[in-house]
């Protein structure tokens, strides 16, 4: 009975050894859950996607961070609905998944869809104030200066919400015009 405990002793002790001999041989890289602290959870891309898209305020290093601990989407959801946040990644995290630039991200999130074979953007043309509210004609006709008193001026309520629409509409086409007015004057001034 002895012998039996001796062997099994000395077998343990032999298994420890070999584990640490090839464990500390091994090119010096920790593993992820000794790196992280916690074993991650598999995660896809769209899992992070689908946060990202949800919480377009939130980093995505946290949602990738938070998703590694998780490994749900659902979790990782009600802990931003609950908290409003969620915490950043330690430093040790930015070993194993360095950071992204940020302008990539943001162009991959808003043209997921729209690239699908890999290459460039092209990027478009900004839209001005100008276009958007289809102010390109009164730009071009030049209208007269618009007095500062009269843009910002107090509404006259109306009647119908049509009217009320319309009257809102012209006062941001105003401000907007005057706006545009103090930046040529501002730019004239400087040369």
């Amino acid at each position: 009975m002895g012998e039996v405990v001796n062997v099994l002793v000395a077998f343990a002790v032999i298994v420890f050894l070999f584990r640490w001999v090839t464990s500390s041989s091994e090119s010096g890289e920790r593993s992820p859950a000794d790196t992280l602290g916690f074993r991650p959870k598999n995660i896809t891309q769209d899992m992070i996607n689908t946060i990202s898209n949800m919480f377009p305020d939130i980093p995505t290093d946290n949602v990738r961070y938070d998703l590694l601990r998780t490994g749900s989407v659902e979790l990782t959801t009600n802990k931003i609905l609950e908290r409003g946040f969620l915490d950043a990644p330690p430093p040790a995290y930015y070993t194993l998944y360095p950071r992204e630039p940020t302008s990539s991200s943001t162009t991959h999130r808003s043209s997921n869809n729209a690239n699908t074979n890999g290459g460039p953007t092209p990027k478009a043309p900004q839209e001005t104030l100008i276009t958007r509210y289809h102010l390109e004609d009164r730009v071009l006709n030049a209208e007269p200066a618009v007095e500062e008193s009269v843009v910002g001026g107090k509404a006259v309520w109306e009647e119908s919400s049509e009217k009320r629409e319309a009257s809102l509409r012209e006062r941001k086409a105003q401000m907007i015009l005057a706006a545009r007015q103090r930046m040529l004057a501002q730019q004239e001034a400087k040369s």
